[in-house]
């Protein structure tokens, strides 16, 4: 009742009336359907739009797209669901190409992680002065993902665009070795999993500061059972102890936010569900918890394998979800660059 859009776009467009959309209104049945609830008035009413505009049929939501061309311009309205209209998008991108003449644009992405963006530009920064003028290079950051580096041509005229941009690339690989974890759309744990799958190596993960998160990431790759066995979420330090075999002489001493306790998380989820791999993290997630030795943002993470154990302990910053996102990535980049060594 509250979405007023196809009213405004009918009224500005000068609209004659509202047009019921027979494969949206199908689409909307089938929804409805499956989902158990019954068909009612605003149902139906989704289906209808403008009669000056055309339709894109959603076919995984009840909100049309609507394409209108109105004084002398293209106005496109999609559903404000992001899935929704993240699907709809190359519906439009197609419709725009046909109706307008574009200039190409060339991009070629590497993902990294390890370096922060100030450190890898310095790094980098010889290739990169030495780059052609027409070949520009983008950082994009991202907490979960690393930087990535993104070499984009506008406008391309060329069609050796593609092999300069290659050589290009070989070169920053030369540069910047395993900093390096993948291209385009990689992430991390579909990049980790490929490496086990390659190994026929299985994971373990005990998690206390992330709560679940790398487990989460871990899973949603699709064939994950292959190598990841489960995980332990062991925030409270009786579980520490009890399940994942941490010293209590060890917590004592050291803390829940140490490379010793860590590593024995690591340790003992490795053997309690016997995988080749295993990742543990501790750390203080914030706002709260934080001491003077031990500020907020403090994380502690070990991957364990049969060379041994490895832990590092890094410090983020004061927010939250930040922190439990980037000692998440943190934690799968660490168990790839062991993989990696192993």
């Amino acid at each position: 009742n509250d979405d007023i859009t196809k009213k405004v776009l009918a009224e500005y467009t000068h609209a004659q009336r509202m047009v019921t959309h027979e494969a949206q209104l199908a689409v909307i049945k089938t929804i409805t359907t499956n989902r158990k609830i019954p068909m009612n008035v605003l149902n139906r009413k989704q289906a209808e739009a403008p009669d000056t505009c055309e339709v894109i049929v959603n076919r995984i939501g009840t909100a049309p797209g609507m394409w209108f061309e109105y004084g002398g311009a293209v106005l496109v309205s999609l559903p404000g669901v992001p899935f929704e209209m993240q699907a709809l998008m190359d519906d439009v991108l197609l419709k725009l190409q046909q109706r307008f003449k574009l200039s190409a644009i060339f991009h070629r992405t590497l993902m990294t992680y390890g370096l922060p963006e100030s450190i890898l530009a310095e790094r980098i920064a010889p290739w990169e002065n030495a780059l052609p003028p027409h070949i520009k290079l983008a950082y994009l950051p991202n907490p979960s993902t690393g930087v990535k580096l993104r070499l984009s041509v506008y406008d391309v005229q060329s069609d050796t665009v593609a092999a300069e941009c290659e050589a290009q690339v070989a070169r920053l690989r030369a540069l910047l070795g395993d900093i390096i974890y993948g291209e385009e759309l990689d992430t991390l744990e579909q990049t980790v999993g490929k490496l086990l799958r390659e190994k026929g190596a299985t994971v373990a993960v005990a998690e206390s500061c992330t709560g679940g998160r790398i487990a989460s990431l871990l899973t949603s790759v699709a064939g994950c059972s292959a190598y990841f066995k489960g995980a332990i979420v062991a925030y409270d330090n009786a579980v520490k102890t009890s399940m994942l075999g941490v010293r209590l002489d060890t917590l004592q001493t050291y803390g829940a936010v140490s490379l010793p306790v860590v590593e024995q998380m690591a340790t003992g989820v490795k053997q309690a569900l016997r995988t080749d791999y295993a990742v543990a993290t501790s750390g203080v997630a914030g706002p709260d918890g934080g001491t003077p030795e031990k500020p907020v943002g403090t994380v502690c993470i070990a991957v364990a394998s049969s060379a041994g154990v490895a832990s590092e302990q890094l410090y983020f910053s004061t927010d939250r979800q930040r922190n439990i996102e980037r000692a998440s990535a943190s934690a799968l980049n660490m168990l790839r660059i062991t993989l990696l060594k192993n």
